[in-house]
């Protein structure tokens, strides 16, 4: 009861803050975000606390799909509210306030689950690498989209609303090669400590989702090197950046649909 209630109303708060956002760039596309970030801040902490509730089950976790995604939505608003203290990272909240919505929803009408015995502290910081990682290159994904979007109004020569709150173009990208890097560093970490403290991935099914995630270590790196040794931008950097992505999301995200939604 108490999950629904605090998750219902940080649903409600999420389409507050969406529907503030809008107003604010209709009126000043220059507004300071101090009302957007403590919306946002009332959202996140209804929103953990509820997520906590669902996940939480007696000694037991619940790692479902539906649970696991409204527990990234947590993490990744978390991640852009601190970051956008100080970066210009606001846009975002444009897609996260729907998507965490729509994820919260699903968790809390979700009737699946997945229970797990509460990990080691080892493979609870493994965990936690590995949300972070993932978290910070969902969130390059979407900043990539804000990048590209930006580039193709400039070329077409449009000035939206939506435009004006950006920063230029190679603050944009700055940001985005920023998280990239961030992330890739926490992938590193998430893949040697699975390969450290995990015993037997065939037993617990967990092949897939390290192929997946080396083959976007290598996307991502090999981004980083075009970057550096390149001068790779644009869209070039993009379709590198979805690429990486799209392999995160094919490893944890598609593996466990697969396997509660289509195996079971």
């Amino acid at each position: 009861m108490t999950s629904s209630i605090l998750g219902l109303t940080a649903i409600i708060v999420y389409l507050a803050g969406w529907v503030l956002h809008q107003s604010q760039l209709r009126h000043d596309p220059q507004f300071k975000p101090l009302k957007l970030q403590a919306t946002a801040a009332v959202a996140i902490v209804m929103h953990a606390t509820a997520t906590a509730d669902l996940i939480f089950v007696g000694d037991s976790l619940d790692l479902s799909l539906l649970k696991i995604l409204a527990l990234l939505a947590l993490v990744i608003n978390t991640l852009v509210w601190i970051s956008g203290l100080k970066k210009p990272l606001y846009s975002l909240y444009l897609f996260l306030f729907p998507i965490s919505a729509v994820s919260l929803l699903g968790a809390l009408i979700s009737h699946g689950s997945v229970l797990t015995p509460i990990m080691s502290f080892k493979l609870q910081a493994h965990v936690l690498i590995s949300l972070l990682a993932y978290s910070l290159l969902a969130i390059a994904a979407l900043q990539a989209l804000l990048a590209g979007y930006q580039d193709w109004q400039l070329k077409h020569k449009h000035q939206n609303l939506l435009m004006r709150t950006f920063p230029p173009v190679q603050t944009m990208e700055a940001l985005l090669f920023e998280l990239i890097w961030a992330g890739q560093i926490l992938l590193t970490l998430s893949l040697f400590s699975g390969f450290l403290f995990y015993d037997d991935f065939l037993a617990q099914k967990l092949v897939h989702k390290v192929v997946f995630s080396i083959l976007a270590w290598l996307v991502y790196a090999t981004l980083l090197w075009g970057r550096h040794y390149r001068g790779w931008r644009g869209n070039k950097a993009i379709r590198w950046t979805w690429a990486g992505f799209s392999a995160i999301l094919l490893g944890f995200i598609g593996s466990k649909f697969v396997l509660e939604f289509v195996l079971s």
